[in-house]
Order: structure tokens, then sequence, then C-alpha cells
């Protein structure tokens, strides 16, 4: 900050900027959270550590979370999956690569990077940034680093932080609240940086009390690239209290904290729409339509009912009850009307709603991508069956591509290098930045849904052999061989050299 402004003043200014760029959100998000994600969510008001009461009149059908759940699921088996080879390192122009000891250290570079996102808890979180990012349209966590496994995750929820963006629309500034004890916060920062207060509490080891914490992180006005101090870094780090008080001041040579948007309306948005923000009205029309059946449902079963005036005490409806009745003519107990409920009707409708609300969440794409065997189809059929569902998922994958998946890997690749747990690039590539290629379920699902003009064009040029011989000299067939390989996610060092 500069040095004519008081800290304490600038700190607190720039975070209730941030909260207050936020506002118009949290309406939103609180009804989405009530509908469509009742675990979730950190609002002003709460406290941490107690149990929220879930409204169960109000999520009757719980059909959508399920479809957030497949969602979530579909994203992390088809981008990120533990289970399977999701990324490749590589160099441009790709002929480095053939420098001795290169494709050796860009092996051992994936696998240290694999080890430390299987080793931490990097997984777990993506799958609660997927459902985040699902229901609310915007998700965050902090990557930070850790002695011991190399990588650690801060996962966040909705409402618990703010954003801010740049010129171009990228976050970079953060800001969030949190809670901690007294001897929590003299563990986290300790004892001398506490107010007396808070110190005095600590010290006499006071029942737990919990106390608001800030955290910002904002680009430094005094960064210098020759000063190595954490002060003096890309990025300022600063805790305080509610009230002011300086925790703790550091620094990130990075922006430390991966928060994507699934959609923005305008670049100066700094957060998103997602999949929750189209389907919240069919939401609350699903869970409309369920209470209408079950008053349907439990009026046919138990139906109000007219009693006459010569019954003997009280009405027993229970089955085999006895109710005693003077009168000679009238029924005593019958049906104030009758309830002639179209249930089967009403079911169908249902149905067509829950399927709506699955198609909005790509449910049917997910569980179609999940169960497909890439062995026993053509390339045509691949094709056919993921391009359209490739089109629409396109934008959002790129954006997650560019917000999560780039800057956790750039992230973790800096933090592991720092600490000593990469080995060192060969001479003849030192200084270069690696490229990552993406070859994740959905990557190579999307690659696939290009092969088919490239088995149509080698078709083509077939039939064209047969009268004009000539014309299969023009096809280079390695090249078209490597093209197709790298399509279907085939690792191009398992060619041999077309030499050989």
């Amino acid at each position: 900050m500069k040095n004519n402004i008081q800290p304490k003043t600038d700190y607190l200014r720039l975070y209730g900027e941030l909260k207050n760029e936020r506002v118009s959100w949290l309406s939103a998000w609180k009804d989405l959270c009530a509908y469509l994600a009742p675990t979730r969510g950190f609002f002003d008001g709460q406290t941490p550590n107690r149990g929220r009461r879930l409204d169960h009149k109000t999520l009757l059908d719980s059909d959508p979370c399920l479809a957030v759940e497949i969602l979530s699921a579909g994203m992390m088996s088809g981008l990120t999956s533990p289970a399977r080879s999701w990324f490749d390192l590589g160099l441009t122009p790709r002929e480095l690569e053939k420098c001795p000891g290169v494709r050796e250290w860009l092996g051992e570079i994936k696998r240290c990077l694999e080890e430390a996102f299987s080793a931490s808890n990097v997984y777990s979180t993506l799958h609660t940034f997927y459902q985040e990012i699902a229901v609310f349209g915007t998700a965050a966590f902090l990557l930070e680093e850790d002695p011991q496994k190399g990588i650690r995750c801060r996962p966040f929820t909705i409402g618990e932080y703010s954003l801010g963006t740049d010129a171009l629309g990228r976050v970079n500034r953060f800001g969030r609240e949190f809670f901690l004890t007294a001897p929590q916060m003299q563990e986290s920062f300790g004892l001398k940086n506490l107010p007396p207060a808070i110190r005095q509490e600590a010290a006499q080891n006071r029942p737990a009390r919990y106390h608001k914490i800030l955290h910002l992180i904002f680009p430094n006005p005094e960064f210098s690239k020759e000063c190595l101090d954490n002060r003096h870094m890309a990025y300022s780090s600063v805790y305080l209290t509610e009230t002011g008080h300086l925790l703790r001041q550091s620094g990130y040579r990075e922006f430390p904290v991966i928060a994507a948007r699934w959609e923005v309306k305008q670049s100066a948005d700094a957060y998103g729409r997602g999949p929750g923000w189209k389907c919240l009205g069919d939401v609350k029309m699903l869970q409309k339509m369920q209470k209408a059946k079950l008053v349907a449902l439990d009026k046919n079963t138990n139906p109000p009912v007219m009693v006459s005036a010569n019954v003997q005490g009280e009405v027993n409806l229970l089955p085999g009850g006895i109710t005693r009745y003077n009168g000679t003519t009238d029924a005593a107990v019958k049906p104030a009307y009758q309830v002639q409920a179209d249930l089967s009707s009403l079911e169908n409708a249902i149905s067509s709603v829950r399927s709506t609300i699955r198609s909005q969440f790509f449910a049917d794409v997910f569980l179609m991508l999940s169960a497909q065997n890439y062995s026993n189809m053509t390339a045509a059929e691949v094709a056919e069956r993921h391009q359209e569902k490739m089109l629409i998922l396109g934008p959002v994958l790129e954006r997650l591509k560019n917000e999560l998946l780039d800057p956790l890997i750039d992230r973790a690749f800096a933090l592991l290098d720092r600490q000593g747990f990469l080995p060192s690039a060969p001479e003849s590539v030192q200084g270069l930045k690696m490229k990552v290629e993406y070859v994740s379920l959905i990557a190579r699902a999307q690659k696939a849904a290009g092969l088919a003009a490239l088995v149509q064009g080698i078709n083509y040029a077939a039939t064209l052999s047969a009268a004009w011989p000539k014309v299969a000299e023009r096809v280079d067939y390695n090249r078209a061989l490597e093209e197709g390989l790298s399509s279907l996610g085939v690792a191009p060092a398992l060619l041999k050299d077309s030499e050989k």
C-alpha cells in the first residue's frame, strides 16, 4: 500500500469494496442454495461449526440435487479423473522433445505433478469445486505449498469469499471471512501479533469463542523483481481482524486463488452464472408439483369428511374403528366432496420437468460419455454421438481450461519447483515454457469428433486412387496415422520413427 495511506483504513476499504460488489448476487445465491445445494453456502449471520437445519418442506424432490451430483461427477471423471492421466506435457516446437533427456524429463515432471495431486487434497477439492460452479456459476479455492505433500488446497463455498477482476476480466483480487478461536489465532499468527483482548483470552484458555478474520489478496503496488522478500512479491496477502488490527502481511509470487466462472454476461463481471441459474424456475415448479401430488394422494387416502349431528362422541377414522350413530337414514360420516385427481398425468408432467432439469445439468451427456466404449466404435459413430454434445459444452470447457486447469498446473508446478520436488531441466531446454495438452475423457471426445473428417478424406482419396493411382502418392499416410491416433488419445511415443 502507499506509504501516505494508513494500512488499516486502506485494507478495510478494499475489503468493503469487494463485499459491496457481490451484494446484488447474494439473493440469487441463497435461492440456489435452498433449492439445489442445501449443504453449501456460508452467508453473513451464520456461525461456523453449527449444523444447519434443512428445509424439507421446500426440498420434496431430490432429483435436482442428483442432477448436480451427476454433473460434478461427470466433470470430475471427464476432466480431471484421479484414476487416469488427464494431461500431458510437451514443448513448442515439438522437435525440441527429441533432444537428449528431454522426453524423460517431461515424463518425470508429469509423474511428480500427478503424485502431488494424488497425495494432497486436490481431487476432493475439485469435486466440491464442480458442485459449486454447476449450481452457482462461480467456484474458488486457494492453492498453497505444503512441506510434506508439496501442495494443499483450501476450498471455499459461495458467500464465504469475494472476487475482483482486472481490466481484462481476469480474477486478480480476493477477500474472504473466516472464524478462529483465540488459541487457533495464537497458533496461526503468534501470540505477539494478536490484539490485547484476544491475547489475554488465549493466555487464560477461556471457552472457545470465534473471532472473525479477514483475508485479502491483491496486486502489490510495491512489487519489485529485484527484492526477494514477501513484502515485494507480485501479490500481497493480508490477514486482519474486523476492527482492522493487522495479524500478518506477506505475499505470493503468483495469484494463489483458482477461481473459475461457468459463463459471464460481461467481461467486467467478477461472478458467473451456471446451469443452476437457468433451471431454478423448473426446480421450483418441480417442488410445487410434488407438493400438489402429495396433497392429491393424501386427499385420496384420507379425504375430508362431513359428520352427521347424530354421531355420538368422536369419529374414529382408524381401520376397524367404530363410530356410534343414532340416525336411521343419512350416513353418519361421508366425504365432503369427491377427489378425482389425475395422478397419471401429474406424474408424466413431473417426469418431463425432471428430464428438463437433467438436460440443463448435462446429466444425459455425462452418463453417455462414462458408458462409452471407444474400442468397439468406429470414428463415424464417435463423431455422431459426441459432436453435437461437445459443441454445447465447448465454450464452458474452454473457460474451465483457461480459469481452472491451466492455473492449477502452473501454480502447482511453481510451488513444487521452488520446494525442490521437481528435477532440473536439461540444459538444451532451460528457460523454455512447457506446453500442456489435455488428454482427459472429454478432451479425447472432442478430438474424436473431428476424426470423421479425416476418415472421410482418406476414403475419398482411396476412391479417387482407383481411377487415378497417382492420387494415393499425394496422401501422407504417416501423418494421417499420427493425427488419427492423437485424436483418439494414443501417446505419440508409441509410434516408431518413420525411418525405422
